[in-house]
């Protein structure tokens, strides 16, 4: 089952990524701390890959630790936004004199879309993606092109933002604009999954609390990670001071006795393997055939 079209502006994406590069990394505790709870999911995983792909990889949080878990791979990282890239390449070069094991490793930075990657097919045997699939029009063709570059037996492994992401932030506008990202749902990935060849989907989520001690903090931690709403359908000029008012107002209600306020995050996991081409009696393949992508 294919999710509907986010619609989703990704020159948006893009420029909102670009003004956070700079502050991303003071603000991204949560990308950092679920970068880490996959950290974990590897540990029960058996795959020695000799090429791993950071797909939507940012600054780089993760590739160091693809670096030390896999050190007779070669890690690359790709992100649509080369201004984070360009953060990751300096931080990577201050890193190197931190790390010794960095010293001798090479580590490609590639501007690249999730849809078109630049790699032949086959030829990756992990591909890591954190929090970057919910910034997509369609997740389905990111899938489909991880599972083109995958090797057989090799490994997708993704998180995500799940649909109560943000609900708090949602509910307390009245006005009919949109303001945060929409988020597809754990089974809706599932189907996507299984329609693109993958095998034996596993997928999973929890829900996270942040605290904050206004909206207004953590509207300023929303902008300064590059988390703002890039939907086409945001209002593209400015909200009105009552509309801002009556938002924060109906916010602050869910206040705790300590005045800080929440905020939900719904973490969906997934991982999946490239299973080897399905066989005829006969020993020939059997290919899928899909009309509508070839045309596209």
């Amino acid at each position: 089952m294919k999710a509907p079209a986010q619609f989703v502006d990704q020159r948006q994406v893009r420029r909102s990524f670009a003004r956070a590069a700079a502050t991303y990394d003071e603000a991204a505790v949560l990308q950092r701390e679920i970068g880490s709870r996959m950290l974990e999911r590897l540990d029960y995983v058996r795959i020695a890959p000799q090429r791993v792909l950071d797909l939507g990889c940012g600054t780089g949080a993760s590739l160091t630790a693809l670096n030390e878990r896999y050190p007779e791979a070669l890690v690359v990282g790709a992100d649509l936004c080369e201004s984070m890239l360009r953060v990751s390449q300096a931080k990577r070069s201050r890193l190197r004199w931190l790390m010794p094991f960095l010293r001798n490793r090479r580590t490609p930075l590639l501007v690249a879309q999730a849809s078109t990657l630049p790699f032949k097919p086959q030829s990756v045997g992990l591909v890591w993606s954190n929090l970057m699939l919910h910034w997509l029009d369609d997740p389905l063709a990111a899938f489909r092109e991880a599972h083109r570059v995958l090797d057989v037996g090799g490994l997708l492994m993704f998180s995500t933002f799940g649909p109560d992401t943000l609900k708090e932030l949602r509910a307390s506008f009245n006005d009919g604009q949109v303001h945060t990202q929409r988020f597809t749902d754990m089974h809706d990935y599932g189907d996507m999954l299984l329609e693109c060849g993958f095998s034996d989907p596993v997928m999973d989520a929890e829900l996270l609390t942040m605290t904050y001690a206004s909206v207004d903090q953590l509207l300023i931690d929303l902008r300064q990670s590059g988390s703002t709403c890039a939907m086409q359908a945001r209002n593209h000029g400015l909200t009105g001071r009552a509309a801002w008012a009556t938002a924060r107002a109906a916010y602050a209600r869910l206040a705790a006795d300590d005045g800080r306020v929440p905020a939900t995050v719904e973490v969906v996991y997934g991982h999946a393997w490239k299973a080897p081409p399905r066989k005829t009696p006969d020993g020939l393949n059997i290919v899928r055939f899909d009309p509508q992508q070839r045309m596209r």
